[in-house]
C-alpha cells in the first residue's frame, strides 16, 4: 500500500480508503447524518461508515514502512525559502508532521487529534472536494496547524457561518481576480476539509458544513445500499465514480451541479476546452456508452486489523451493461493455476489466463462491437475509423502456432544468495514455470525447431522429469539443477524440492477456464537477499530500495471479468516489526 494513503485520510482526498468489518449486520445509510447532505449526483463518493482501527492498523504496519528519510524534504525546502513561497512551506511543514507522526499508532492519532477508531467521508459537490473524518480533539489538530503557520509564516483568516467556525488559507495570490481558500471546520464532531471559491454558489460552504440540506441525497437514492447488495461488499464502506455524471458534466452546460459549475469556470476563462462534446450527437452517443459503462464501484470482502498484523481485502468492479462485450471477455478467460494464490510461500508469482482457440473469434466480436455504432460525434468518428484501419486477424497465425494453450504462470518461491564476497552464486533456488494447454506435448515438439539444443529431446508421456542442465548449460555461478516434465496438462519447469512438490501436484489439477490474471509478491522476501548482498559487496543500495526489504508485506492482486463487468482483486497482508 502507499504510505500517503494514510495521510490523506487526514489531510486530503481518499479519507474513505479503508473499512473496518467485524459484524455482518445490516447497515442503513439513512442512519448516518453525515449522509443526507452528499448529493446523488456527485461523481466520486467514498466512505467509511463503520470505525476503522486507525491505531491498530499504524502499529500493524512494519516499523521500515512508518519510517521516512530526516532529509526528505531538505532541497524541497531549500529552494522555497529561496522562492519566498509561505504556501508550499506550510504543506512541507504539515507533511513533515505527518511524517514525524507515522512512529506508532498513538503518536498519530495524539498528532492528528483522533480517536482510535475513526469514521471517515470523501466526495464532491460537484467539482468541490470535501473530506470529512471524526475528530476527538480539535486542539491538537489547530495545534498543528498553527505549527504550520509558524514555520511558513502562511496565516489563516477566521470566518463564521451558519454557527460553524472555520479557518480560511488563501491559495491564489492576492492580485488575482478570483479566489480559491482551503477551508479547516470543526462541526459535530467532524473534522471538514473543503475548497471555497469566490465563483462558487453561496450555499456550497453550507451544504459542505452539513448546515444547508440538500433536495436529493445518495441517502434518498439509496446507492449505498444497492451497491452493498449487488455485488456483496462488506457493509461497513463503499466507493464509486460515477461514470454517466461525469460525462453528462461534460456534454451539457446545465445537467448536475458539475456541468454548471464547469459552465460557469469556462465562462470566466471564455474557453471551452469540451465545446466539441456538447454536440446534440456527442451527448446522445457519449450518454449511450456512460449507460453500458455506468460506474466503478468498490468495496472490501476482508478486513482484519489488529496491533500486530492486518489483512485487507479490496476489490474493485467496472460495470458494464455491453453482454455482447462481456462474454467475448469471459471467453478469452483461460486457466491460473493453484499455486499462483498462495502469498504466504512464495517470493513472487504471475499468472495470465488465456485461451488462445477463443482469442481471435473473440477480439473480432469486440471490435465488430465497437465498430458497428456509426458514430456521429467527431471523437468518436475519429477513433472509430483509426480502429477500422486496423484488425485482430493478423493474430490468428500467432494462436495457430499456440493452439490449446490456456495459460502460462510463474512462481519464483524461495532463493538463497551466498555471502561470500570473493565468490558470489546464488546457492539454492526453487521456482516452477508452467505452460497450461489441451495437449502441451505437442507444443513442446512445435517450440524444438526454435531451441535447437531441444532438438533430440524426448519428454516422457508418463510425468517423468528431465535434467535440463545436461540440455542448456548454466553459468557456474548459478548454483541449481532446472528439470522438465509434462504432467498432466502442463508442461512444468522447476528447480528445487518445493518446486518439484508443485510440478507433481500439478499432475491432477484439471485445466479450468478461472481467470485473467494474478500476481503477487512478498516485499521481504523478495528484496531482502538480494540487497543484503548488494550491501556486503560494498556497492550502493539503489535509492528507493533500502527500506523495502525490511517491509514485512504481502501483497496480491487478480483481474477477472464476469456478468457484472471486470473485476479488480487486491489482498495486502502486514506485519508489525517484531
Amino acid at each position: 500500500m502507499n504510505k500517503m494513503l494514510i495521510a490523506a485520510v487526514v489531510v486530503a482526498a481518499g479519507a474513505g480508503g479503508y473499512w473496518y468489518s467485524q459484524q455482518s449486520t445490516q447497515v442503513s445509510a439513512g442512519d448516518n447524518p453525515v449522509l443526507s447532505y452528499v448529493p446523488a449526483d456527485t461523481p466520486i463518493f467514498s466512505a467509511q461508515l463503520q470505525p476503522f482501527p486507525i491505531k491498530s492498523y499504524i502499529n500493524s504496519l512494519s516499523e521500515a514502512y512508518r519510517q521516512y528519510p530526516i532529509d526528505a524534504f531538505d532541497e524541497l525546502e531549500q529552494d522555497l525559502e529561496q522562492e519566498n513561497d509561505a504556501r508550499a512551506q506550510f504543506f512541507v511543514s504539515l507533511m513533515k508532521s505527518y511524517m514525524a507522526s507515522m512512529k506508532d499508532g498513538s503518536t498519530f492519532i495524539q498528532t492528528f487529534g483522533l480517536a482510535e477508531n475513526i469514521r471517515s467521508y470523501f466526495y464532491t459537490l460537484g467539482a468541490m472536494p470535501v473530506v470529512k473524518v471524526d475528530i476527538d480533539n480539535p486542539d491538537a489538530f489547530w495545534a498543528l496547524l498553527d505549527k504550520a503557520e509558524v514555520e511558513s509564516g502562511f496565516t489563516h483568516t477566521k470566518a463564521y457561518l451558519k454557527g460553524v467556525d472555520y479557518r480560511s488559507y488563501r491559495l491564489t495570490d492576492a492580485t488575482e481576480q478570483d479566489q480559491i481558500d482551503w477551508v479547516f471546520a470543526v462541526h459535530d464532531g467532524l473534522l471538514i476539509s473543503t475548497l471555497s471559491t469566490s465563483f462558487s454558489e453561496a450555499t456550497l460552504l453550507e451544504t459542505a458544513f452539513g448546515v444547508t440540506p440538500i433536495d436529493n441525497s445518495i441517502v434518498d437514492a439509496h446507492i449505498i445500499e444497492d451497491i452493498i447488495n449487488k455485488y456483496g461488499f462488506t457493509n461497513e464502506g463503499i466507493s464509486y465514480i460515477n461514470h454517466k455524471e461525469i460525462v453528462t458534466a461534460l456534454t451539457t452546460t446545465d445537467g448536475n451541479q458539475l456541468a454548471g459549475q464547469l459552465s460557469k469556470l469556462f465562462e470566466m476563462s471564455k474557453e471551452d476546452p469540451f465545446a466539441e462534446l456538447k454536440t446534440p450527437a456527442c451527448q446522445q452517443e457519449l450518454s449511450t456508452i456512460a449507460d453500458n459503462w455506468p460506474r466503478t464501484v468498490a468495496g472490501y470482502d476482508l478486513l482484519e486489523i489488529t496491533d500486530k498484523e492486518s489483512n485487507i481485502g479490496f476489490r474493485a468492479v467496472i460495470e458494464s451493461q455491453n453482454q455482447v462485450l462481456l462474454n467475448a471477455y469471459q471467453k478469452l478467460r483461460g486457466y491460473i493455476p493453484a499455486y499462483t494464490q498462495d502469498i504466504e510461500n512464495s517470493v513472487f508469482t504471475l499468472g495470465v489466463g488465456i485461451d488462445t482457440n477463443q482469442m481471435v473469434p473473440s477480439l473480432n466480436a469486440i471490435w465488430d462491437d465497437m465498430l458497428t455504432p456509426e458514430y456521429q460525434c467527431a471523437p468518436l468518428e475519429a477513433m472509430q475509423a483509426q480502429m477500422s484501419q486496423q484488425s485482430p486477424g493478423m493474430l490468428g497465425m500467432f494462436t495457430g502456432m499456440a493452439n490449446g494453450v490456456k495459460g502460462v504462470a510463474v512462481s519464483l518461491i524461495d532463493y538463497k544468495i551466498s555471502d561470500d564476497i570473493d565468490n558470489p552464486q546464488l546457492e539454492s533456488l526453487d521456482a516452477v514455470m508452467t505452460l497450461s494447454a489441451d495437449n502441451p506435448s505437442m507444443l513442446f515438439n512445435l517450440a524444438k525447431p526454435f531451441v535447437p539444443e531441444l532438438g533430440n529431446v524426448q519428454l516422457p508421456v508418463n510425468g517423468d522429469a528431465i535434467d535440463l542442465n545436461s540440455i542448456i548449460p548454466m553459468p557456474p555461478e548459478m548454483n541449481f539443477k532446472a528439470k522438465m516434465a509434462i504432467k498432466g496438462n502442463h508442461l512444468v519447469i522447476f528447480a528445487g524440492n518445493k518446486g518439484e512438490a508443485i510440478a507433481n501436484s500439478l499432475a491432477t489439477e484439471p485445466v479450468v477456464n478461472n481467470g485473467l490474471m494474478v500476481m503477487s509478491a512478498d516485499y521481504m522476501k523478495m528484496f531482502k537477499p538480494l540487497l543484503t548482498f548488494i550491501e556486503l559487496t560494498g556497492e550502493p543500495v539503489p535509492e528507493g530500495l533500502e527500506a523495502v526489504k525490511d517491509y514485512d508485506m504481502r501483497v496480491k492482486m487478480s483481474l477477472d471479468v464476469d456478468q457484472k463487468g471486470f473485476e479488480v482483486d487486491s489482498l495486502s497482508n502486514s506485519r508489525s516489526t517484531e
